[in-house]
């Protein structure tokens, strides 16, 4: 039965899936407004730092006052409307409530709610991706251990890129990379908060009219985004990254293929079976025609003169060789595709994206030369952008977290595009996230060191 049928018949058994939704911004918006038109989901309730902005959101979205009415959980329980609370610990402790969808965008916020949430019995969407990349591996393991379901979430590209991989699977095809579409040159890698608007095209003035905020708008631009994403997808499917990291071929969507094969077939690729992001701009600034920059990709193998065969009878586009291709979908939705991975995780109890391992990492690096004192100021920001790294070699050298790089004293100069080092900072050891990011570390070491040996 398909995942609308099973939520049209819970919706007439009287027993629609039970949610609660932690942060109601920009994200939590767009799922929100797909709830009303989606059959079978009650949700219960939403936490949010400030109850009255989530409100205003809701009725910009439509929703009427009174369906936001609820003075409780149970009220909301017994009138199918929702309780609005900034008490995120009872929403996530409610004992009716199955599915949490964590949406905070904060990552050492987002790791404390899944927890929590798996301790009570809850599955957990992971919009937070960039938890995830912090320390997925040990939230899955964690959500195993009590039974439960930890998810990524899908409109995200991540989740989007991991049904595209385990498609082709599926068929029987060899995966040879999957991946995402960006924006790119080199010098984006620098770009701060005050340079992003001029290399996304809008004015100051343009983003302030919006409400767009710059640092996690540049947090897209300058590649962190895409190597937290790329950390996921390659934890979540057992595909690897280059040694190097990402590399941003440019490509238009007729040419991944051809860009998307080794290098020694005439490719960009370090191996098969990578993770990679194609840039939508050439090397010199041109923008490419038809471009992958907000879809995602997978190609694959044609390993027989049989299927080769097939695909030039089917007029599938090849590389120039007819051994690979790719299936793409050039758009994702975000938030509004959210329910996706809400009804596959409370119908079938299946993910739409889980760790699988600890095989890739996002590295803090240096945007600047940075000076001791100084402090990190994280992703998006002025001092670090987040660097795709094999998870054997992050830990090999002791690099930081991409999401443990926040409000955190320099102990020691770091150079212009150098990792930052555990050892390089003051970190504080009583922290929770530091606390989690150091057992997820230990637990996986052995793995990782047995890659090094191989």
């Amino acid at each position: 039965m398909s995942l609308h049928g099973m939520l049209l018949a819970r919706a007439a058994e009287g027993n629609p899936l039970r949610i609660g939704l932690i942060g109601a911004g920009k994200f939590g918006s767009m799922y929100l407004s797909q709830i009303p038109t989606t059959p079978g989901i009650h949700l219960l309730g939403i936490a949010d730092l400030s109850p009255s902005r989530a409100r205003e959101n809701l009725a910009r979205l439509g929703w009427k006052p009174e369906v936001t009415a609820a003075g409780s959980f149970a009220e909301a329980r017994r009138h199918g409307n929702t309780h609005l609370t900034d008490n995120w610990q009872a929403l996530a402790s409610h004992p009716e409530i199955e599915i949490i969808v964590e949406a905070t965008g904060d990552p050492i916020a987002a790791a404390e709610h899944a927890l929590e949430a798996f301790r009570n019995g809850k599955h957990v969407v992971m919009v937070t991706v960039e938890a995830d990349a912090m320390c997925g591996p040990l939230l899955a393991r964690r959500a195993r251990e009590a039974g439960v379901v930890y998810s990524l979430a899908y409109g995200d590209q991540p989740a989007l890129i991991c049904d595209l991989v385990d498609w082709a699977r599926a068929a029987g095809f060899n995966v040879v990379a999957a991946g995402r579409g960006h924006k790119w040159l080199p010098h984006f890698a620098q770009s701060t908060p005050e340079t992003v608007w001029g290399y996304y095209g809008l004015t100051p003035e343009q983003a302030k009219v919006g409400g767009l905020n710059p640092k996690m708008f540049n947090s897209f631009l300058d590649g962190s985004k895409p190597a937290i994403e790329s950390t996921a997808v390659c934890n979540a499917t057992g595909l690897t990254p280059a040694p190097y990291g990402l590399l941003f071929p440019p490509a238009s969507v007729d040419d991944i293929p051809n860009a998307m094969r080794p290098k020694s077939e005439g490719g960009h690729l370090h191996h098969k079976g990578q993770v990679e992001v194609i840039s939508s701009l050439e090397t010199d600034g041109r923008v490419i025609p038809y471009d992958i920059r907000f879809g995602v990709f997978v190609v694959f193998e044609g390993e027989t003169e049989y299927i080769r065969n097939c695909f030039k009878e089917y007029m599938v586009r090849t590389d120039s060789s007819g051994r690979y291709a790719c299936l793409y979908k050039r758009w994702h939705l975000i938030g509004l595709e959210v329910g996706i991975s809400v009804a596959s995780v409370g119908l079938r109890g299946e993910s739409t994206g889980c760790p699988t391992g600890f095989r890739a990492d996002v590295v803090a690096t240096a945007k600047r030369d940075l000076k001791v004192g100084e402090i990190l100021d994280g992703e998006g920001g002025y001092t670090v952008v987040g660097k795709l790294m094999p998870a054997e070699a992050s830990l090999k050298i002791g690099a930081l977290s991409l999401g443990l790089a926040h409000n955190v004293k320099l102990l020691k100069p770091v150079a212009a595009g150098q990792p930052v080092r555990w050892t390089d900072v003051a970190v504080d050891e009583t922290s929770y996230a530091v606390k989690l990011r150091r057992e997820m570390e230990q637990l996986f070491a052995p793995t990782a060191a047995v890659a090094l040996a191989q």
